[in-house]
């Protein structure tokens, strides 16, 4: 992180490859990430991270959403133990927000690399979830690479497991921290 504990972010666009083959800007998003100090270095560690997006119609419902990003994570070795028991809100009221949790077990083979597997699931409203298969459920195989302090590249490959999940999903994020 570039300050030890305080990271911002713009993901600027955000993008969706069809079925047919058509590119579609899905939106943007700003980040602000707030982490325990010295992280890497804790046993147990701790932060929140706060996007806020500006979506297209095709990706959201709504034009702007809220996601609220609990952190809490254990390093034991070689092995990163995540959870993130997310609250996506698109400003429609709390009853409307929904619970989005995420999970990492990654395996850090050394300072550069890492094999991890996410689980990202989208339970539905807090105030009553959706049935199983009207869930997003999604786990991703992931490898990281970080060459230098400043700059890291993240690859995953996401199968869904329901209805309502991609059957297939890719992700790629270059970071660079200036």
């Amino acid at each position: 992180m570039g300050d030890d504990f305080w990271e911002l972010g713009l993901y600027l666009p955000v993008y969706t490859i069809t079925n047919q083959g058509d590119l579609q800007i899905d939106g943007a998003k700003l980040r602000s990430l707030w982490a325990s100090p010295h992280a890497r270095q804790r046993e147990f560690f701790y932060g929140l991270n706060v996007e806020f997006s500006y979506n297209s119609p095709h990706w959201e419902i709504t034009r702007t959403s809220l996601e609220i990003r609990p952190i809490a994570g254990w390093h034991e070795g070689r092995w990163d133990f995540i959870l993130n028991p997310i609250i996506d809100w698109d400003f429609d009221g709390l009853g409307a927000a929904d619970f989005a949790p995420a999970e990492r077990v990654a395996y850090n083979a050394s300072d550069r690399w890492a094999f991890a597997l996410e689980h990202y699931a989208d339970l539905g409203p807090i105030r009553r979830f959706d049935a199983w298969s009207q869930q997003s459920q999604t786990l991703f195989a992931v490898v990281d690479y970080t060459p230098s302090t400043v700059n890291s590249v993240e690859f995953g490959v996401g199968h869904g497991f329901t209805s309502a999940s991609n059957s297939l999903v890719l992700k790629l994020i270059f970071n660079h921290a200036f």
